[in-house]
C-alpha cells in the first residue's frame, strides 16, 4: 500500500505540474505540427509512399510521417524527463525521494510511469490535431487500440532511456550535448521520415544499417503497423527488450553501492 501511494503521488505530482505548464504542451505540439503542416505538405504529392507493408494502397507523405512525428513527441518528452530528473536529483523532489524507505527501482519505476503517461497524453493530443487538419488515420478501430499499446510501450522505452541518460548527465548545461548526440541521431537515423527500403534503394547502406538497429525505428514501426492491423514483426520484442535493458541499467546506475558515471560521488546516491 505504501508503494502504491508513492506511485500515485509521483504520477499525480507530474500531472499537476504539467497542468500548470501550458507552454510545455504547446511547445510539444508545435514542433511536430510544423513538420506536418510545412514539411509534409511540401512533399505531399511529390514523395508518395509506394504500396508496401503496412499499406494496401499508395498513401500521401503526411499519412506516412504521422507515426514518426508521434515518435518525435515521445522522444523529446523522454529526453526532457532526463533533464527534469537531473534537476530533481540535484535540488528537487527526487533528491528526497531517493532517500525514502522504498526500493529505489520502485521509485524510478514510478517516475518512469509518470513520464510515459505525459508522453502518451501529448502524443494523443498531436494525433487529434493532425486528424483535425485533414490527415487520414485509421484511429476509430480495433487497430487503434493496438496502436495505443504500441504507443505506451514506446513511451516507456524512451522514458527508460531518459532515466539512463540522467545517470550520466550530471549538470543541466550538458543537456545540449544530449540533444546533439542522442535525440537527433535517433530521430533522423530511423524510419520516422522515410522508409527503410528508400534508404537502401538510394545506396545509403550505412544509414540503412544504423536505422535497422535503432530502437527508435522499431518503436515507430510498431505504431505504424499496429495502426493498420498488420504484423509488426520483431518490433515489439526490440522495444520491450530495450525497455527492460534501459531500466535495469538505470537502476544499477542509481544504486549507491554499485553506481557508475560518478553519480555516487556527487551526492546523487546519498541514502
Amino acid at each position: 500500500m505504501h508503494a502504491l501511494q508513492a506511485l500515485q503521488a509521483i504520477v499525480m505530482r507530474e500531472l499537476f505540474k504539467f497542468s500548470r505548464q501550458t507552454g510545455r504542451l504547446v511547445s510539444a505540439l508545435v514542433r511536430p505540427l510544423l513538420w506536418l503542416a510545412v514539411f509534409a505538405a511540401g512533399f505531399r504529392n511529390v514523395f508518395g509512399v509506394a504500396i508496401v507493408e503496412p499499406y494496401d494502397t499508395y498513401i500521401p507523405y503526411d499519412v506516412y510521417i504521422v507515426p514518426g512525428l508521434v515518435g518525435m513527441v515521445l522522444l523529446f518528452n523522454g529526453m526532457q524527463s532526463s533533464l527534469a530528473m537531473v534537476y530533481d536529483r540535484e535540488m528537487g523532489l527526487m533528491r528526497l525521494l531517493l532517500t525514502a524507505p522504498l526500493p529505489r527501482p520502485w521509485l524510478l519505476f514510478s517516475k518512469l510511469c509518470a513520464t510515459a503517461l505525459l508522453s502518451v497524453l501529448q502524443a494523443l493530443a498531436f494525433v487529434i490535431v493532425a486528424a483535425l487538419i485533414g490527415t487520414e488515420l485509421p484511429l476509430l478501430s480495433l487497430a487503434g487500440l493496438n496502436a495505443l499499446l504500441a504507443l505506451v510501450c514506446g513511451a516507456l522505452m524512451l522514458g527508460a532511456l531518459g532515466l539512463l541518460l540522467s545517470v550520466y548527465v550530471k549538470q543541466l548545461e550538458n543537456f545540449a550535448g544530449t540533444m546533439n548526440f542522442v535525440i537527433f541521431p535517433m530521430y533522423f537515423l530511423s524510419t520516422a521520415l522515410y522508409p527503410l527500403w528508400k534508404l537502401q534503394e538510394s545506396g545509403a547502406e550505412w544509414v540503412y544499417q544504423l536505422a535497422r538497429f535503432n530502437p527508435f525505428t522499431h518503436a515507430v514501426e510498431w505504431v505504424r503497423f499496429a495502426l493498420y492491423g498488420k504484423d509488426p514483426g520483431a518490433a515489439p520484442y526490440v522495444v520491450l527488450g530495450c525497455l527492460v535493458l534501459f531500466f535495469v541499467v538505470a537502476c544499477w546506475g542509481y544504486d549507491p553501492q554499485r553506481g557508475f558515471g560518478g553519480l555516487t560521488k556527487r551526492g546523487g546516491g546519498a541514502g
